[in-house]
């Protein structure tokens, strides 16, 4: 594809500004794999630091306005506190993910534990997780569970999803009039004979039974190898049961890399559902989320990068010629059909996404104005000492 022409280069510079990424505050953190988590300098020591370094991806790109918490690894004593902090650092707080996977009491699953006090325990956290959304003003609940079985007979599969129908409802029964439910699935890991929620067919039965407010999301690396998750995106957006994503990458199984690392293609036909869905605008109500674990690479220069690789996929699917498309599939024109998806993706639209920066006064290199900033060593400075933040393996 050649430069865009005025009246395409408008529609989707217009698009482009009103995109909306949300970062994870775990991202800041220090994470691994269960063999190690290599520490690094300048990681946070609490919630307030993480928000400040999402602050500065946000005004570093000027699309990741939001930052999702974790609880408890982000618990505060005063989270209508954090939320003004957050709004002082000119982002605000997202998606509230619940966490019943780290604690000794759920070995044999939590909400789905065939022990009813272990279940109420969990239900009890969900609810928790609800609450503070109330005092953060957040929307989403976002759920994912490592309930499963490692083993044929040792727990019963049908019993177990009652057991997580009936969590499910009592969440959903809290939730507030502008606030959702979102649930995650995976294909296996930690279980691995069964997973309570393992695929979106799963997710999205739970999700039909609870109500308009329950919703499914993606995370792109919780699929079998050769899994078409456009295919599970356009499915789930006719349905109107899409609630999000989670972005990241994966080679073999939940790997969590950077997203668009592995596959940047299917990062662009994912993208390419959203908008011939129509539902990359803010209004429709998709939460855009990275989801992923900076093991090696420096954190705030990850996440940027990630952010723009979101982008870059984005504007590769707003370039797909929708008419000549359109004309292609109702002629049976199999190869020229192919080849106008190729013609957006091979475009390099990175000149393009610089001016847009520029002209919305930010520095068209995000990735340079971080190294310039000074930001690193003065934090690296500040936060010498203290317990830094990771997620404990």
């Amino acid at each position: 594809m050649t430069h865009p022409d005025a009246p395409t280069r408008d529609r989707v510079t217009q698009a482009l500004r009103a995109q909306r990424i949300e970062t994870p505050s775990w991202a800041y953190a220090n994470s691994g794999t269960r063999f190690k988590v290599f520490p690094q300098e300048g990681v946070p020591r609490d919630p307030y630091e993480k928000i400040a370094d999402a602050a500065m991806v946000h005004r570093l790109t000027g699309v990741a306005p939001t930052v999702a918490l974790h609880i408890p690894w982000d618990r505060v004593d005063d989270y209508a506190d954090l939320a003004r902090y957050a709004a002082d650092q000119g982002v605000a707080l997202g998606a509230i993910n619940a966490n019943v996977f780290q604690d000794n009491d759920y070995r044999l699953g939590s909400v789905t534990n065939p022990d009813p006090g272990v279940r109420r325990k969990a239900i009890d956290h969900l609810l928790e997780c609800v609450d503070i959304m109330d005092r953060t003003g957040s929307r989403d609940l976002k759920l994912w569970f490592s309930d499963g079985t490692n083993y044929p007979g040792q727990d019963d599969i049908r019993a177990r999803q009652d057991r997580l129908a009936a969590a499910l409802r009592e969440a959903y029964d809290r939730l507030g009039a502008d606030q959702r439910m979102l649930l995650e699935y995976k294909l296996f890991e930690p279980a691995f004979y069964t997973t309570d929620v393992p695929d979106w067919g799963t997710a999205y039965a739970h999700c039909v039974e609870l109500g308009p407010k329950a919703q499914v999301v993606i995370d792109t690396g919780h699929h079998a190898p050769g899994t078409n998750i456009e295919f599970i995106v356009a499915f789930l957006l006719r349905a109107g049961k899409l609630g999000g994503f989670d972005f990241n990458s994966r080679f073999y199984a939940d790997d969590d890399l950077m997203v668009g690392a592995a596959d940047p293609f299917q990062l662009f036909r994912i993208m390419r559902e959203i908008v011939g869905g129509d539902a990359l605008r803010p209004q429709a109500g998709i939460a855009f989320m990275l989801d992923q674990c900076h093991n090696i690479e420096p954190k705030i220069p990850a996440i940027i990068r990630s952010v723009l690789n979101v982008q870059e996929a984005t504007a590769k699917a707003l370039l797909v010629d929708a008419d000549a498309l359109a004309a292609a599939q109702r002629a049976g024109d199999v190869l020229g059909a192919n080849a106008v998806l190729m013609d957006a993706y091979h475009t390099d639209v990175r000149p393009l996404l610089a001016e847009l920066r520029a002209e919305a006064g930010l520095d068209p290199d995000p990735i340079a104005a971080y190294a310039r900033s000074g930001y690193f060593a003065r934090i690296r400075s500040e936060r010498a000492g203290g317990q830094q933040a990771g997620w404990g393996a």
